[in-house]
């Protein structure tokens, strides 16, 4: 009998950090993943995202994150997908970590996008596992190239992105609830990727690698 990973690959991704791990985002994960949204972001003063989707009330917030990754499971391919995994501190989920691409067996790009429950930041764990999803992109999925952007008032995400070794690309102006914000693109190159301390360990690699059309290639 086939299993959920047989049917999904990304279920069975697992990467490991030192004390953070990085796992396919199955719908138990799903649930904590949802938890650690409402329990809080960001300040209510800031808006970190370009759709300002952590605004919504406790309760919705929980339903729309969980329909935001449901989608994203269906409609997954090799042309578009969003690869999108939950990061655990010591098994308890604290946030998550993804990457977009689309045309990715022939641009081998994606743009990488993350976030942490507010009670877990200011502690170095988005830069570590932000560095531990960049290593298996370039290590063990194809990817040749990272992209990522982040608005000008957002200086702690800026950061991570300068730690882990991205350049800055073109400041794009952007309409953000109804106003103008000025956001940051960057790019990161294998060679320019600046690794942790901690060797990462992968598994189920090899099936996400076909997934999402590499080995096609």
């Amino acid at each position: 009998m086939s299993t959920a990973v047989d049917r999904y690959p990304p279920f069975g991704l697992h990467v490991v950090a030192g004390p953070l791990e990085l796992r396919g985002l199955t719908d138990d994960l799903l649930v904590e993943l949802c938890d650690v949204a409402e329990a809080g972001i960001h300040d209510p003063g800031t808006m970190p995202f370009y759709f300002p989707w952590s605004t919504a009330p406790v309760g919705e917030l929980g339903r729309n994150t969980a329909a935001y990754h449901w989608g994203k499971r269906s409609t997954f391919s090799p042309d578009d997908f969003c690869l999108d995994l939950a990061v655990l501190l010591d098994g308890r989920v604290i946030g998550a970590q993804g990457v977009a691409a689309k045309n990715f067996p022939v641009t081998r790009t994606g743009e990488t996008g993350s976030w942490l429950g507010r009670e877990f930041q200011g502690r170095g764990l988005g830069t570590e596992m932000r560095r531990a999803f960049c290593e298996l992109l370039f290590d063990h999925l194809g990817f040749e190239e990272i992209t990522s952007a982040a608005f000008l008032d957002n200086p702690a995400s800026l950061g991570v992105s300068r730690k882990v070794g991205y350049r800055p690309t073109a400041v794009n102006r952007i309409k953000r609830q109804d106003r103008l914000a000025l956001q940051q693109g960057l790019v990161l190159a294998p060679e320019d990727l600046v690794r942790g301390d901690v060797p990462i360990d992968v598994t189920g690699a090899a099936a996400v690698r076909a997934f999402i059309g590499f080995d096609a290639a």
